[in-house]
């Protein structure tokens, strides 16, 4: 690669800021496309910025990437935060190039900051065009989106990057030591079948409704040798994920305690199949290589956000004609019934999930 990294590098950059705030889904994205920059060009070290609690997603990073958490909120609010961010960075790593992977205001004062000092700048494409023809309530465009993987991709090409994939899954393709999660659970036995689900989502036309779910965990615990693992965070979802582990056999509900990513994503590597919705657990399980089953209502795959790898016939999505409605399922129903979840029948589920586990 040696060769091909001086030709490709053709600015000559040595200490390229990168930059991704906002949700967990939207970072973990950036991890195939950021490794893989990393790899390509070993000579260039890369400074990734996002909030504090996000850097613990990109599990064994590349030597030349430093995650640096930042506190956007308080400690570099607005124009003056930013400016004062940029400086403090300059100062301690030469920075040479930015790369704005959101495209939001803050990152704007970047770029702006940084164009004052002469420093390139790319920033991401994310076709806002497409996604309002996508979602409008008439005369949609049913079109495949390009990625949001592959957009981040194409602003690294754009700051003179070409990048060719190097990035095998945050653990190599190869399942994560037991001993990251032995807090949590024994080791998976030779004949366990191991079943993640992760039911809920940030906004209500995302998920699934809990009495389908609950329906869905009540036959897979039924499973000889299964053992369920409920992934989720709120207090709420903490409540009625503990109702569930109580209620059926085999059922562990990680939802109240707060293990971190590191040990949730070692675990997930060693899932059979992870059901989850249009969320970040779709995105946390596919950079492990764990097969998903995703469920999706009022967002779309054609939004450009499925998982890593994600196999397209493990999506289940009823064909209706107002799908999607919107890119983040945000967006109050237009029939005000979420049928495009509610309608989905728990066995279909089941079928899939079934199918995946279950070999004759």
């Amino acid at each position: 690669m040696a060769t091909n990294d001086k030709i490709n590098n053709r600015r000559g950059l040595k200490n390229v800021l990168i930059a991704r705030f906002s949700a967990i889904g939207d970072v973990a994205m950036t991890i195939p496309v950021v490794y893989s920059a990393c790899r390509c060009y070993p000579d260039v070290n890369f400074y990734l910025i996002t909030r504090p609690s996000m850097t613990s997603i990109f599990i064994n990073a590349p030597k030349n990437l430093k995650l640096i958490g930042v506190d956007v909120k308080e400690e570099y609010k607005g124009l003056m935060g930013m400016r004062r961010l940029l400086n403090e960075l300059r100062k301690e790593y030469s920075i040479d190039a930015f790369v704005d992977l959101h495209d939001v205001l803050r990152t704007h004062m970047l770029r702006l900051l940084c164009h004052m000092h002469r420093i390139p700048t790319a920033r991401i494409n994310k076709g806002r065009g497409g996604k309002r023809a996508l979602t409008r309530r008439r005369n949609k465009v049913m079109l495949p989106l390009t990625s949001s993987i592959a957009r981040y991709r194409e602003t690294f090409f754009r700051l003179g990057l070409p990048i060719q994939e190097q990035f095998n899954g945050l653990f190599g393709g190869e399942v994560a030591d037991s001993s990251m999660f032995s807090e949590i659970t024994a080791p998976k036995a030779a004949d366990d079948i191991w079943i993640g689900i992760a039911p809920f989502a940030k906004h209500k036309g995302k998920i699934y409704p809990p009495e389908l779910m609950e329906k869905v965990i009540a036959d897979l615990s039924q499973i000889v040798h299964a053992k369920i693992f409920l992934f989720g965070g709120g207090k709420e979802e903490q409540e009625i994920l503990g109702s569930w582990a109580q209620k059926y056999e085999r059922v562990v509900s990680l939802a109240d305690k707060r293990y971190g990513f590191p040990a949730e994503m070692a675990l997930m590597s060693h899932l059979d199949v992870m059901v989850s919705m249009d969320s970040a657990n779709m995105h946390l399980a596919s950079l492990v290589g764990t097969t998903v089953v995703s469920i999706w209502g009022a967002t779309h795959p054609y939004c450009g956000f499925k998982g890593w790898r994600q196999n397209e016939g493990n999506m289940i999505q009823l064909p209706m004609t107002c799908r999607p409605c919107s890119v983040f399922g945000n967006k109050p129903c237009h029939r005000g019934d979420y049928q495009c979840l509610a309608g989905i029948p728990s066995q279909v589920v089941i079928d899939k999930i079934r199918s995946l586990v279950i070999h004759d």
